[in-house]
């Protein structure tokens, strides 16, 4: 890989991992000390928030990113400039009626969208960030084009930071008058956050336009309505795809409080088992897209620069290095969350849990692996396949979340069962669409293999001491770290003594030095 694509996921992964781990401290603040009922609220609010925004945005930034990319490699700064004030016209405009658009239309969509009616007050709240973020996301996509990944990081932990600490010194505020009004805090933390991040990436774009004005670039020739055929025919696929993704998750919020209903959960009791399935197992689980959301952003416009010069080799080779990539960091963090699933939901008072988090680690790899595929198709410009494919497993996915979760011996692990299957499926459907359309050769002993048969070293090794910390009476947080930490001390020793891992292997870590 290239130096500007090792730095552009070094940057995004220091970003993330800080803001998964702010997550971490406030997902463990809001479980310990504001409940899970009032984050199971929360987040019935979200997924039809996030399809507002998916109206709102409709694509565009990452058809900026890929379109920015592509004039910059051609050496014509003076169109991508182009392209990004056409984009974020569209999006100013767009970003303000659909925000009036739900707001007026808040008493209907709380009526009929909400299984709990306390959700309406939550996403009237919400609603003024659509705009925000639908302006932020043009900053972010062009300074992704320009694989300039620092303003979207800054701004993204200034955000988190915003959102942890007025989050839940709001929720805390609010909580005596009821639980719907600590939800309401945690809705005002997120807003609060998106106005501090939008301010951040306006200021880098401010410094970034002082830069380019003492450069003397030629007149762009490209015109406007090339500029918005070519932005709404990259970014309706990725919109199709994003729309299927949230109305998916949407269909959850409905599904799962209502048919944990009838494996017999009181309405109260399912709000939480909801809470705990998306604030506990989802934010453990999702921990490595650290890394795999890094490697994605970062690939669209790497992968996308390398096709327009016809370079399939280095697009190849982009696309290699990712997988391997997510391979080596997603085997050992699976492992972690089967073995200590227990301990990990203890800590987050979500214990009921842990059975959930175990299942879904079983195929945690395919969780990863599905996004950096995800990236990889929207690199070479096949926009449209993430879609189909997420269709294809919303196919499966919908009909085994109804039945599985409505039975008693199921439940909440229904939900769990039904999420492993719909990665395993979408990301080998990622797989051979892959194959299908770039030549590129994988070498699945080094790639998949190896590090399998590491991790199978290295989950003997922990459960074998986690079995004697249990019957010495030694098992805690602590041990469980250390545990861990020997364990991944057998995973890398076994990788070097099947040579499935070399010092060449490590400059496709993020925190490599190019």
């Amino acid at each position: 890989m290239t130096n500007r694509l090792i730095v552009g996921a070094a940057i995004l992964f220091g970003a993330n991992l800080v803001n998964k781990c702010l997550g971490f401290v406030y997902q463990y603040l809001i479980m310990r000390y504001v409940g899970s009922e009032a984050y199971g609220l929360y987040q019935m609010a979200f997924p039809v928030y996030m399809t507002t925004l998916v109206f709102t945005t409709a694509g565009i930034p990452l058809a900026v990113a890929k379109m920015v990319a592509e004039k910059t490699s051609l050496g014509a700064p003076q169109d991508a400039a182009k392209i990004f004030r056409t984009a974020m016209s569209i999006l100013f405009v767009s970003g303000i009626l659909v925000t009036l658009v739900v707001y007026l239309c808040i008493p209907i969509i709380s009526t009929e969208f909400f299984p709990d009616k306390r959700v309406g007050l939550i996403f009237k709240i919400c609603v003024p960030s659509v705009f925000i973020v639908s302006v932020s996301s043009g900053f972010r996509g062009y300074f992704q084009g320009l694989q300039n990944m620092l303003p979207s990081a800054l701004s993204q932990v200034a955000g988190q930071i915003a959102r942890v600490f007025l989050g839940f010194y709001a929720a805390l505020l609010f909580l005596p008058r009821g639980v719907e009004w600590a939800a309401c805090g945690l809705a005002l933390g997120m807003v609060i956050a998106e106005v501090l991040a939008l301010i951040i990436i306006m200021i880098c774009y401010a410094f970034q336009r002082g830069h380019d004005k003492k450069r003397v670039y030629q007149p762009s020739r490209i015109r406007y309505r090339h500029i918005c055929k070519d932005l709404f025919t990259l970014s309706m696929p990725v919109t199709g795809s994003r729309l299927a993704a949230s109305s998916l998750s949407t269909l959850d919020t409905f599904i799962i409080p209502r048919q944990l209903g009838r494996a017999g959960f009181a309405t109260p009791e399912a709000t939480a088992l909801f809470g705990q399935l998306n604030g506990t197992a989802m934010t453990l689980l999702t921990f490595p897209n650290v890394f795999t959301f890094a490697l994605s952003a970062s690939l669209v416009p790497a992968i996308a620069g390398a096709m327009a010069r016809n370079n399939h080799k280095i697009a190849g080779s982009r696309c290699n290095d990712a997988i391997r990539a997510t391979t080596l960091l997603g085997m050992p963090c699976s492992v972690f969350l089967f073995v200590f699933a227990d301990i990990l939901a203890g800590v987050f008072k979500s214990p009921q849990i842990a059975p959930s988090l175990q299942i879904m680690a079983v195929t945690g790899i395919f969780t990863y692996l599905m996004q950096t595929t995800t990236g990889i198709l929207q690199g070479i410009g096949k926009m449209h396949l993430p879609l189909v494919n997420s269709l294809i497993g919303g196919f499966i996915r919908i009909p085994l979340l109804y039945f599985l979760t409505a039975m008693p011996q199921f439940g909440i692990m229904g939900c769990a069962i039904t999420y492993a299957i719909n990665s395993v499926v979408v990301t080998c459907i990622n797989f051979a669409a892959i194959l299908r359309h770039i030549k590129v050769r994988f070498n699945y002993m080094k790639i998949f293999l190896k590090p399998l048969l590491a991790a199978a070293a290295m989950l003997i090794t922990m459960s074998f001491l986690k079995q004697l910390a249990l019957e010495h009476h030694l098992l805690s947080f602590v041990s469980a770290i250390l545990i861990s930490g020997i364990g991944f001390l057998v995973y890398v020793l076994f990788l070097l003594l099947v040579k499935g891992i070399s010092k060449k292997d490590l400059g496709i870590l993020p925190w490599s030095k190019p």
